[in-house]
């Protein structure tokens, strides 16, 4: 009897070791195994409390290893200007998030978070970081190849800080530069910013041969997921203002709303932001047709969904008052992932009570959940979930700022170039005995940047590593060249020096979003208009507009022998000398109408009140080794003097 009692035991241990044997094998964590069965595997083991940690996103200044574990989450993000610490290093933020990570990995499925940045012209919140032209400034290119190649630049500048996700790239198309965020947008052109969804391959890879479209897609360590937004209309709000209202009819929506998204989603974009702003009255964020009907249902988006900053919380006016049903509406109009991004326990308890209560189906769970997961399991961040120093010297890297420096190069704008078609006044000479570089942006580093650099409304001065247009100047004319600068010169300096030219560069302050909204201005910071007359009434200038879109010149133009669009060039103003005085030649064409006046707007091409300052793709061009300016135009009258004589010559041997 005794016996058989051992040989039950012996037998029951053994079926409980194969039973055990079987349950370490988790089909989730086999990356031999394909997406979808790592997928559903996955989730059949997770419990409810785990899937809402994965649909939640928080700041990282409210995060930690703790909360991680303790809520399941899913993802973090730095706001703007949200860093571990001032100049932090990019091991300083390798820590940072991989201590984040370490708290996702310690919890009982391991699932790890993905951590997200605004990399909207590099990896903008980090010191040291190569800082590319705004789009704006890119769309003046029309260079998709080149944006691609800063999307790639930028994919590894984000990696050397040990981050897996940039919210980039912005696909508005703006139709008014009242709005604050016009800079964000490649330009008024639907096909335009269709062209430059080049830089998803970029940040993201090239996709395979086969690639199923809808599919998200991000091609290894030195990628990162990108972000197509902000979706739907957000570039066409009413007056310009930021979140407003866009008034426009299906047509119109279609047609220059929603290509660009159309070409993120054929070039495998990992996820959608959507806008804070409505379409006909109804909150993108709730607007269930827009979001799931036609995105993931028609589009067959795969990615998942995100909201903006705290979008779902603006469902409701004002912000925040029914925070109960603002989850109820965003959640069920399609969204994914929640940027909370603080009172995280609030939007897991009322998630949670909604679904017990059944307002928010399982399955609405599930698919959200799915779709996070596809992005992670795709970008290979279960396998690789921890950072290491492998891409550190990436930031601010040499070649990156050369590339940088190509760019601002191709978005210069030549708008006026002399005051007669045979008489330029550009590229200017090198060799000048004295000139003037005046201006409040010609010394100013962080005007150059604006926006979304370092903080989140930028800020003035030398916020980062980089070169102003002043010091490229210098770098640029003569070693014998005297070159006086002053911001605002008055008459005095004017008298007492005999300039061979001026070159003053103005423009606007920095600004992010609501903060830019102008509804009845759009005019340079002063004293730069007053500057303008100052030094043009007196000596022969150009004027570098250094600004996020178009602003009021037209009473300026006629003071000026020549006039450039240098839009918001970032760290490498070295790219502005090099095409001033004729290394490389003109090219850039405007990628929005240059207005008038203010009354005018909103005014894009093709509208029947059409009456620009400057059209939608003006630009004048130059070659580069052109002659440059110098005292007078002397050097025009000695090769005109030579050209007579040898045309003479000629005359005189013929006859």
């Amino acid at each position: 009897m005794d016996k058989c009692i051992i040989s039950w035991i012996y037998f029951l241990l053994l079926l409980c070791g194969a039973t055990i044997g079987e349950a370490e094998y988790m089909k989730y964590k086999d990356s031999n195994q394909t997406i979808n069965a790592r997928i559903e595997d996955l989730l059949k083991r997770m419990t409810l409390a785990e899937k809402i940690g994965q649909m939640t996103q928080i700041e990282r200044k409210v995060a930690s290893a703790d909360v991680m574990k303790k809520y399941f989450i899913g993802s973090v993000l730095s706001g703007g200007g949200s860093v571990p610490a001032p100049q932090a290093s990019a091991e300083d933020w390798i820590k940072m998030v991989n201590e984040f990570q370490k708290g996702a990995l310690s919890t009982r499925l391991g699932i790890p978070m993905i951590y997200g940045i605004d990399a909207v012209h590099g990896n903008n919140n980090v010191y040291k970081a190569t800082i590319f032209p705004h789009n704006v400034g890119l769309g003046a290119t029309r260079d998709p190849e080149l944006v691609k190649k800063i999307g790639a630049a930028t994919a590894l500048e984000v990696r050397a800080t040990g981050i897996q996700y940039a919210f980039a790239p912005c696909i508005a198309v703006c139709r008014d530069p009242r709005w604050g965020r016009c800079y964000e947008s490649y330009s008024e052109n639907h096909t335009i910013v269709q062209q430059m969804t080049d830089i998803i391959l970029g940040l993201q890879g090239d996709l395979p041969v086969n690639f199923r479209k809808g599919a998200p897609y991000v091609g290894g360590k030195d990628k990162v997921a990108a972000c197509a937004k902000h979706y739907l209309g957000d570039g066409g709000t009413h007056d310009g203002i930021n979140e407003n209202n866009t008034i426009i009819d299906s047509h119109g929506l279609f047609s220059i709303h929603m290509p660009a998204y159309y070409n993120s989603i054929i070039n495998g974009v990992s996820t959608v932001m959507v806008s804070y702003s409505s379409w006909n009255g109804v909150k993108m964020h709730a607007n269930y047709d827009m979001v799931t009907n036609y995105l993931k249902n028609k589009l067959r988006f795969r990615g998942f969904v995100i909201s903006d900053w705290q979008g779902i919380d603006r469902i409701t006016s004002p912000a925040g008052s029914n925070y109960t049903y603002s989850v109820q509406a965003g959640v069920n109009a399609g969204i994914d992932m929640v940027m909370v991004p603080y009172n995280y326990t609030v939007f897991i308890d009322d998630l949670t009570s909604l679904v017990n209560k059944s307002v928010v189906s399982m399955s609405r769970i599930d698919d959200a959940v799915r779709r996070i997961l596809r992005v992670k399991f795709t970008m290979g961040l279960f396998e690789n979930p921890l950072a290491d120093l492998t891409y550190t010297d990436q930031l601010g890297k040499k070649e990156h700022r050369e590339l940088a420096r190509e760019a601002v190069r191709k978005s210069l704008v030549l708008l006026k170039n002399g005051n007669s078609s045979n008489q330029p006044f550009l590229p200017l000479s090198k060799k000048a005995k004295k000139i003037l570089v005046a201006g409040t942006h010609a010394d100013n580093l962080g005007y150059q940047c604006g926006g979304w650099t370092i903080q989140w409304q930028g800020d003035s001065g030398d916020i980062t590593v980089g070169t102003t247009i002043l010091n490229a100047i210098k770098s640029t004319v003569d070693p014998s060249t005297t070159v006086i600068y002053s911001a605002n010169p008055d008459s005095t300096i004017m008298k007492e020096n005999d300039f061979a030219y001026a070159i003053v560069v103005v423009g606007e302050p920095p600004y992010a979003e609501t903060a830019g909204d102008d509804l009845n201005n759009l005019t340079i910071l002063d004293p730069g208009p007053a500057t303008i007359e100052t030094v043009c009434g007196k000596v022969k200038c150009v004027v570098i507009v250094v600004s996020g879109r178009p602003v009021v010149l037209e009473p300026y133009v006629p003071l000026m022998e020549a006039l450039v669009a240098a839009w918001l060039p970032g760290t490498e103003g070295q790219g502005v000398a090099d095409v001033l005085f004729g290394d490389y030649g003109f090219t850039g064409r405007l990628p929005r109408t240059w207005f008038k006046r203010i009354e005018q707007l909103p005014m894009n091409v093709g509208d029947s009140h059409y009456d620009p300052l400057f059209p939608f793709d003006f630009g004048l061009t130059t070659k580069p080794g052109q002659a440059g300016y110098s005292v007078n135009g002397a050097h025009r009258k000695v090769v005109k003097t030579v050209s007579f004589l040898v045309l003479s010559l000629v005359v005189a041997l013929v006859l």
